[in-house]
């Protein structure tokens, strides 16, 4: 009833008053338990014993709801949950200590009575406020903003610890996470827009809904989490997604709004948990956390580097360093070192006070431990009068950069304070452009060279709608010839022995050229031949790099590709352009060719933003003939790891695009020494695409420059720089 007296305005803010105040109930109870001291406690928040969860969507989480902890920096989280006909698989990167975000593959049984649903969706969560002693960590976050809007929902949630290992955590949802006994948006006092929540087909979509966020009613949800022991972590939470869908699909019962679990540590990176959910139904979690920071195996199982040999005395007369039966005999001994090192010279050249080194690093994932042993060796093997290093990275038989150290300076700075930054500002880093070695500096029996090598390989193609994972197994014989510097021709030979990628037979609905959607049909044949190419790179002039490679570029196009790279040596900037001449490749993977054609290219810009994080802008014509552009962002760790996440919007329609309306996906690479303890340059590398569709489908070439050449320039030797002495 109006009261008299009352304006309208008047009335409205008094019930945005009280609608904020129900909804932060769980919040304003976080603060309050936060700001009364436990008799006995040390509740100084840093020192506590973490209570993170991954619970059924992977950290962070209690079991069901969010939590507002961050996991730690740079943390890869991969959880599997089940229950009630639902299989979740989650894949979460901590992208900064703030920021993380989240993929999820779901297979949820008799959606809308109509078989299962495969879907695909992404997270993103932001921690606002960091936890302190008294003050909660309180994060915002989005759940499916890019997905078909199955788990489509926002929230704002608070955590506090009370003592050791003892979490409260509170918060209010959006969408999903407001629909058990929810209440009118308390965002309805800004503007009465956010009251009602739009209606969409759930199922289908792969867009950003912006539209949709924090609209609707609201409902409050909050937890406990208690560690136990360094093992054992128990979790309750009053839930407020109400299930409305799973329900009416007959997947269970929700009879209660509380959830209770357990989580076992079962070793450093694995975690087994355990849940009696909705008061009808039990679930379990399988997760695992990698983190670039804890390998695998602790401590590199290379060998030791050699030590600084200081010069004791410069009696040696500097012209005989350059006598000519000695210069090829002292280019055979630094040979064999650097081969003890797994390290090879492609050339050296000598002066009376100056050693130019052609380095080829084949072993180290870090360009700067390859630096810091190659120069150890060099005050090993060469003469006394030699002041001064060149190391020249070579990569493909093209100079990457010029890098000079002063001998003495290597031999002072081995043992200082300070021995990796005092080591990086001291090497002088310039650009390489046009040097080459003499002929006689090359080894002998460099050019030409034949490598070969025979082994397993493993293919996987994932989220098919008719069967997510398929993998095919077999043998690979690659071959490389290196015709002279910068110039190769390589290849690969590849036979199936056992899998099931080639029983993937839906045919493809896409209206564009069908350049990817038909990509089942190349995995028919048992022996292929992957690629075939001829490769030219070189460094004409200063800060530029060019690539052609002609052949077989890949499983499904042949032709030919050419590159230039505008990169300093130490700026954070690079500008690059590529076009194409590419024609589909018969299905077979042979020899043959079918009819489709076409041009493509792209002209790109990257950026190094500093502590590892590396952003890309490609703009062109895809393969399909239809023209956007890319973006990509990724992180780089000094040991390697590479996590990144890219999208690409084109002038294709959603509609023509198809299912998932645009292209996106994230990559994971994860260098093999850090299982293996081993060093190693190879990767264990994946893309995770939702779905392959024409659209914005990009050629992919091996060897393009920016990765490559950005190895052995400023911000890269930078991060690395705490490897040069091991």
């Amino acid at each position: 009833m109006k009261k008299p007296g009352q304006s309208k305005s008047t009335r409205r803010l008094a019930r945005g008053v009280q609608q904020v105040g129900t909804a932060l109930c769980f919040t304003v109870a976080t603060y309050a338990l936060a700001e009364t001291p436990v008799s006995g406690v040390n509740i100084d928040a840093e020192r506590w014993a973490p209570t993170l969860s991954f619970g059924l969507n992977g950290h962070s989480s209690l079991i069901d709801m969010p939590a507002a902890q961050s996991a730690p920096d740079g943390e890869l989280g991969l959880t599997t949950s089940y229950f009630a006909g639902t299989l979740r698989n989650t894949l979460s990167f901590q992208i900064t200590p703030r920021l993380s975000g989240s993929f999820r593959y779901s297979v949820i049984d008799n959606f809308r009575t109509g078989g299962s649903l495969y879907d695909r969706s992404f997270d993103l969560s932001y921690q606002l406020i960091t936890e302190g002693r008294y003050r909660p960590a309180v994060a915002i976050g989005l759940r499916d903003f890019i997905g078909t809007g199955v788990y489509s929902s926002e929230y704002i949630v608070a955590t506090k610890h009370l003592a050791p290992g003892l979490a409260i955590t509170g918060g209010i949802g959006w969408g999903r996470l407001g629909s058990y006994s929810g209440f009118a948006n308390p965002l309805g006092f800004i503007d009465q827009s956010f009251e009602t929540r739009p209606q969409r087909d759930v199922g289908k979509g792969g867009l950003i809904e912006s539209v949709e966020w924090f609209r609707g009613d609201a409902a409050a949800f909050g937890g406990l989490s208690w560690a136990v022991s360094d093992k054992l972590t128990l979790v309750g939470e009053y839930a407020s997604d109400d299930y409305t869908r799973a329900q009416l699909d007959g997947l269970f019962e929700r009879r209660s709004p509380v959830n209770i679990g357990a989580q076992y540590q079962i070793s450093q990176a694995a975690f087994l948990s355990g849940y009696y959910l909705y008061g009808d139904t039990l679930g379990a979690s399988l997760s695992f956390a990698l983190n670039p920071a804890r390998p695998a195996v602790q401590g590199g199982l290379e060998s030791a580097p050699v030590p600084v040999r200081p010069r004791i005395s410069r009696d040696i007369d500097a012209a005989r360093s350059l006598e000519p039966t000695r210069t090829p005999a002292l280019r055979n001994m630094l040979a064999a070192a650097l081969r003890d090192q797994g390290l090879r010279l492609n050339a050296l050249e000598l002066t009376a006070q100056t050693a130019t080194l052609w380095l080829d690093n084949q072993t180290y994932a870090a360009e700067a431990q390859a630096i810091g042993r190659a120069a150890r060796v060099m005050t090993v093997v060469l003469p006394a009068s030699v002041d001064t290093f060149e190391i020249i990275p070579v990569i493909d038989g093209v100079a990457t950069s010029r890098l000079t150290i002063d001998r003495d300076a290597l031999a002072r700075l081995e043992h200082s304070r300070d021995a990796s930054q005092a080591i990086f500002d001291s090497i002088g880093r310039h650009d390489a452009a046009g040097l080459q070695p003499s002929r006689d500096a090359h080894l002998d029996g460099l050019y030409p060279r034949l490598s070969w090598g025979i082994g397993p390989y493993v293919s996987t193609a994932l989220f098919d709608p008719d069967d997510p994972l398929r993998a095919d197994v077999g043998l690979e014989l690659s071959g490389r010839y290196d015709i002279a510097p910068g110039v190769f021709v390589s290849g690969a030979l590849r036979q199936r022995v056992l899998g099931n990628r080639d029983e993937a037979d839906r045919p493809s609905d896409s209206v564009l050229p069908r350049v990817r959607s038909e990509s089942y049909l190349y995995d028919k044949a048992d022996l292929t031949l992957p690629h075939l190419t001829l490769a030219y790179y070189a460094h004409p002039i200063e800060n530029i790099y060019t690539r052609i490679t002609a052949g077989y570029l890949e499983a499904q196009f042949g032709g030919v590709s050419t590159e230039v790279l505008w990169k300093p040596v130490s700026g954070k900037l690079a500008f690059g352009a590529e076009l194409a001449y590419a024609r589909q490749r018969d299905f077979e993977q042979d020899l043959g060719f079918r009819d489709y054609e076409v041009v493509t290219g792209h002209v790109s810009a990257y950026v190094d933003l500093g502590e590892g994080y590396l952003g890309q802008l490609d703009v062109g014509r895809y393969l399909a003939g239809d023209t956007g552009a890319t973006v990509t962002l990724k992180r780089e760790f000094e040991n390697g790891w590479n996590v990144g996440a890219y999208a690409t919007l084109t002038d294709v329609s959603f509609e023509d695009f198809g299912e998932g309306s645009f292209d996106k996906g994230i990559t994971v690479s994860i260098p093999l020494s850090w299982f293996t303890g081993q060093p190693s340059r190879r990767n264990i590398s994946q893309t995770l695409r939702p779905i392959l569709r024409d659209g914005g489908a990009r050629l992919f070439v091996q060897g393009r420059l920016y990765d490559r050449v950005r190895d052995y320039h400023d911000s890269a030797l930078q991060d690395q720089i705490g490897r040069f002495w091991r």
